[in-house]
């Protein structure tokens, strides 16, 4: 396959895959897409480093990049001691209640409970990923896209992407937020749609992602929200397209590890194989942002009577970073906090990287081939 896009990065198929695990990420990369590794999840620069290099030697030298969680704007933050005094006594209440009444148990001794899945939504944890990341591309040449999901990135992290050879992404939601990342200086805009997993808006992706390639003109446009065959692969390129960007679909891969405690799926993973595309929900309690998560005992409960409103980033973050961490060490696969797309309905197998994109490029030339044929 060859599109503006493969050619810029040196890949075999428009396919780029964010995901949290580095085992994914490499295997996206290594089968000619181009993973890349969401940094969130990373507290500490230190262990973003030492996950960067393991990405170095598995990756057979083909390139991959890095996704970051970082506003335009930059935030007055405050030390977290700070942002800890801002969040509401019956809020703390709420979330520790839900917790005992879905039987959620405590962390295991010795887990970091003040900073375990939180600091990464910071901007100035984010900015420490930006300068690892940096640092990376400088010494190995590998790194060659970061993408933010808050926006455009702020310009000095625009600058300093581009004089190491790295292309600047950024997701929208809309022709508006589109047009702001171009203007702004990102290189691609990441058009995702309604039904996309985490952070997503309110236009359906058959809608936006016309709207985005007319409005954007040159700039190159990925896909996003609702992918997850080569058919849909074949309509966003029809669409105008240059690729397709996917999360939800990597989620039950086989080398996906994150949350494993032995052989067979995780927990999350038995929650995602059971759903269907109509079993997420769109909601503010992972970040303060609207996300799209797939729907659990967790979330119905934020949805019940007497429930809090979620508190806006980062202090939705941190006031349920540790439950999410006592969630994704207990074994119920009804309660999960998890974001996902309705693409998850297609979520039926365990599958090795390299088989889902071999399925979605057959599947893609079929479609394409099927097409051609209504021109005769």
């Amino acid at each position: 396959m060859r599109t503006g896009l493969t050619e810029k990065f040196g890949i075999d198929y428009p396919i780029f895959g964010f995901t949290p695990s580095q085992d994914v990420a490499a295997a996206i990369s290594r089968a000619g897409g181009l993973g890349v590794l969401g940094c969130v999840r990373f507290n500490d620069p230190g262990e973003l480093d030492e996950v960067l290099e393991w990405m170095h030697e598995n990756t057979d030298g083909k390139p991959f990049g890095v996704d970051v969680v970082m506003p335009a704007k930059i935030p007055t933050e405050g030390s977290k001691v700070d942002l800890d005094s801002m969040i509401p006594p019956e809020h703390r209440a709420f979330v520790e209640r839900t917790l005992d009444d879905l039987g959620v148990p405590p962390l295991p001794e010795g887990e970091d409970r003040i900073n375990t899945g939180v600091l990464g939504w910071l901007h100035s944890v984010a900015r420490s990923h930006v300068d690892v990341a940096m640092e990376h591309a400088r010494k190995y040449g590998q790194i060659k896209l970061i993408a933010n999901a808050l926006g455009s990135p702020p310009d000095d992290v625009i600058a300093l992407s581009h004089e190491n050879g790295v292309a600047v992404a950024a997701l929208a939601g809309s022709t508006h937020h589109a047009l702001n990342h171009v203007s702004a200086g990102v290189d691609i805009v990441i058009a995702q749609g309604y039904e996309g997993g985490g952070h997503t808006g309110e236009v359906t992706s058959m809608v936006l992602w016309p709207e985005v390639v007319d409005a954007v003109g040159s700039a190159p446009v990925l896909a996003a929200g609702g992918v997850g065959s080569g058919r849909q692969m074949a309509a966003a390129l029809a669409l105008g397209a240059q690729g397709v960007w996917m999360g939800t679909y990597w989620l039950t891969a086989a080398e996906y590890k994150l949350g494993a405690a032995g052989d067979g799926p995780s927990t999350v993973q038995k929650a995602l194989l059971k759903a269907t595309s109509r079993d997420t929900v769109r909601s503010r309690i992972y970040s303060g942002k609207p996300a799209r998560l797939l729907k659990t005992k967790w979330t119905q409960a934020w949805e019940a009577e007497g429930a809090p409103d979620a508190l806006p980033m980062p202090l939705q973050n941190l006031l349920v970073g540790e439950a999410h961490a006592r969630i994704s060490v207990s074994d119920d696969p009804e309660v999960v906090a998890m974001p996902a797309g309705q693409i998850v309905g297609r979520c039926n197998d365990i599958v090795p990287v390299a088989d889902m994109i071999a399925d979605m490029v057959a599947e893609y030339t079929e479609s394409v081939a099927r097409m051609n044929e209504s021109l005769a």
